[in-house]
């Protein structure tokens, strides 16, 4: 770790001077625990069910004793990890940052905000339920949740529990979010990836044929990774070592028997299974960047969906890319909207 991403942690872990008349200082403070996934338990790629976590605690909480917070969960993009996101290495958002500024400028309340590191052997969970990967669906609806609200002074329930993330985390707030509204009550979606199925033996999908054990991962480019985490995540086969899963192509040609696993795993196939719980939940907001093009395009398909069966949401495409504009959506938009949105 660089001496600057130490001084940062130090600083954002201190507990602001107080102002007058109780009012809270202006920076919260950061804890990384670890937090043991009994539903991550024996997967195959052998990643460690025991996963760092880091938690934003807002400023007044170490002195208000007996407050209790809403909480945020937020989950990362493929690829990506806590640290880059909590300030740790130099990235295109730092959690502590955003959260602070937001709570500076008015636009936010004091909110406890937490995500799990969901980088794995494959360099992401897709937030998904596989023998290959492990349950990460009831990892973060679950335990996750019962660990927060038996550790932290939360507001322990639904209406004060909301999720969000960006990329693979805005994909796995959609699928997580539509199963589990007796969890969640009110989800904020950035530029998701990975929400229509795919029909055809892409050029990632047949790069991807030529990786024979985990160790090459790492050397392959993004696409190649995304469709090798996505077959961990959605075409598990524990009958096939060392990989352990089946790839939706094989000498070039779309296997359709594997892409109708991949297809039952994408939202925007998924959705109208899901009406009713959708219906169940407080709010929904969803974004993406109008030159992140290929997500947008399915963004706005969610929208109409939403639309049809009358599911009240906000939806917005903006001036910006995949990742530009991240930090300040984040606090210019999606704090506001728990904010406004989870009970306090």
């Amino acid at each position: 770790m660089t001496l600057r991403a130490l001084v940062m942690m130090a600083l954002i872990a201190a507990d602001g001077m107080s102002q007058t008349k109780g009012a809270p200082s202006a920076s919260g403070k950061v804890e990384r625990i670890k937090v043991h996934g009994k539903s991550l338990e024996g997967n195959l790629e052998g990643d460690s069910p025991d996963r760092d976590v880091f938690i934003y605690l807002p400023p007044s909480y170490a002195t208000a004793r007996t407050q209790r917070y809403p909480v945020v969960y937020l989950l990362h993009g493929f690829t990506d990890n806590t640290d880059n996101w909590w300030g740790v290495k130099e990235h295109f958002i730092s959690v502590p940052d955003v959260a602070n500024k937001a709570l500076a400028s008015g636009g936010s309340r004091e909110m406890i905000i937490v995500m799990p590191n969901a980088f794995t052997k494959y360099q992401g969970s897709m937030y998904s339920n596989s023998a290959t990967t492990g349950d990460w669906e009831t990892f973060v609806a679950k335990e996750l949740v019962a660990y927060v609200d038996a550790h932290y002074r939360t507001i322990a329930n639904r209406d004060s529990r909301g999720l969000s993330g960006h990329s693979m985390g805005g994909y796995g707030t959609i699928r997580i979010g539509m199963k589990n509204p007796e969890v969640f009550s009110s989800l904020y979606i950035l530029s998701p990836c990975c929400m229509a199925p795919e029909t055809k033996a892409s050029s990632s999908l047949t790069a991807a044929e030529k990786v024979q054990s985990p160790e090459e991962v790492d050397r392959a480019e993004f696409g190649t990774k995304a469709a090798l985490a996505k077959a961990a995540a959605w075409s598990p086969n524990p009958k096939r070592p060392p990989l352990f899963f089946d790839l939706p192509s094989r000498d070039g040609e779309f296997r359709p028997g594997i892409g109708t696993k991949w297809a039952a795993n994408a939202p925007l196939a998924m959705i109208d299974q899901y009406v009713n719980k959708l219906r169940q939940l407080h709010a929904i907001a969803v974004d993406a960047g109008a030159q992140d093009a290929a997500i947008a395009e399915t963004v706005k398909v969610l929208d109409e969906v939403l639309t049809s069966y009358g599911i009240a949401h906000t939806f917005e495409i903006y001036e910006g890319n995949h990742v530009n504009k991240i930090a300040e959506r984040v606090e210019t938009k999606a704090l506001p909207f728990f904010s406004k949105n989870l009970k306090f």
